[in-house]
């Protein structure tokens, strides 16, 4: 009887810890996913206050704009939309009481037109002059052996604007550009296999498609930011009828040393990074020079009779690119936006239009 009585007891005992094991792991995992619940609702509440906050930081850059506009006929990196301290005092009147925001100004037409490579309405013909610059701008790589890009072959300059012009173009299969250009027959044969664009580009990524853009030279290495950093795929502007057209002119008080490089005759390369260096010296304050003077450039040594193609060259801008990123705790999210200045025609006032918006 007591042998029973024993069993019974530890069969009890048992029962007693299996059943307090049972709670207690039920309890952790209540626990767990309360934890993740609250966790995960902390951090959405956080990403709609960080995606707010953002997205006012570009209303504040519509508002900063849209007042240049009325001040000046022209854009430099002299403006209140280039200046951060400006922009920051801006952002000052924005009371939140938590989480930290930064906003920057780029203009958009300091880089090249992808798009304004080809003629409009019939793309199936060069424009020539875009076809210079590319070139030139494309030679910038070759020549920086130090960015350790290969730019031979299929990525030599003039193969690859071949390339991109068929690319771009809506004479599909007609006849390749030159011997080294690309349509549809030569990209079915890839794998995995694609069609060309034969349109415009919609997006900058569409250039990894096209042969001879290589990773290396879209991204960058290193040693010197890639194409894609000083391309953009708008700027398009009414055309014939109801068409559009991509003009491709590049506001020269704003350009980076590549497209400064690109916008220079051959013979005159050399003066690049001199007219680069006056820039800096001029929105450092160690030089005086109104960047507002559309021959502001003239007073650098050497290029005081140089004519600038009119075709490839503007001192305005109504396209810009603004990054405003909001902070919260140890998150980010950052607002990407194209702006398009325009005017109401109503009431002549000048306001901004999204063309692009994306959240990261």
């Amino acid at each position: 009887m007591a042998a029973i009585a024993g069993n019974r007891r530890g069969i009890a005992l048992l029962v007693t810890l299996s059943v307090t094991t049972l709670l207690v792991a039920t309890a952790l995992e209540y626990n767990r996913r309360a934890r993740f619940t609250l966790v995960a609702a902390a951090a959405g509440r956080d990403h709609v206050t960080m995606t707010q906050m953002a997205a006012a930081g570009v209303h504040a850059a519509m508002a900063i704009l849209a007042k240049d506009k009325t001040d000046n006929t022209t854009d430099s990196v002299l403006d209140d939309w280039a200046d951060p301290e400006k922009i920051q005092g801006v952002l000052k009147d924005f009371p939140f009481e938590d989480g930290i925001l930064t906003v920057s100004i780029h203009d958009e037409l300091a880089k090249i037109q992808v798009n304004a490579l080809v003629t409009y309405p019939d793309t199936r013909q060069f424009n020539e002059s875009q076809r210079t610059l590319w070139e030139r701008f494309l030679q910038f790589y070759a020549d920086r052996k130090e960015a350790k890009i290969d730019l031979r072959g299929d990525s030599e300059p003039a193969a690859i604007v071949n390339s991109l012009k068929d690319w771009l173009d809506t004479g599909d299969d007609d006849a390749i550009t030159g011997l080294s250009g690309a349509e549809t027959s030569y990209y079915q044969g890839l794998q995995p296999p694609y069609p060309a664009r034969n349109g415009p580009v919609p997006d900058l990524s569409d250039l990894l498609l096209v042969k001879g853009v290589t990773p290396e030279l879209f991204f960058g290495t290193p040693q010197l930011p890639g194409i894609s950093h000083f391309l953009t795929v708008h700027g398009a502007a009414p055309g014939e009828g109801t068409g559009i057209t991509f003009p491709g002119r590049i506001n020269i008080a704003t350009a980076e040393l590549p497209v400064l490089f690109a916008l220079l005759p051959a013979e005159n390369e050399e003066l690049a990074e001199a007219l680069d260096e006056l820039r800096r010296e001029i929105v450092s304050g160690r030089q005086k020079v109104d960047l507002n003077d559309p021959n502001w450039f003239r007073q650098v040594p050497g290029l005081a009779e140089l004519k600038f193609d009119p075709k490839l060259v503007t001192t305005a801008s109504d396209l810009f690119r603004v990054e405003s990123t909001a902070a919260v705790a140890d998150a980010t999210t950052t607002v990407t936006a194209v702006l398009q200045r325009v005017q109401a025609a109503n009431t002549g006032r000048w306001t901004c239009r999204i063309l692009d918006w994306q959240v990261n």
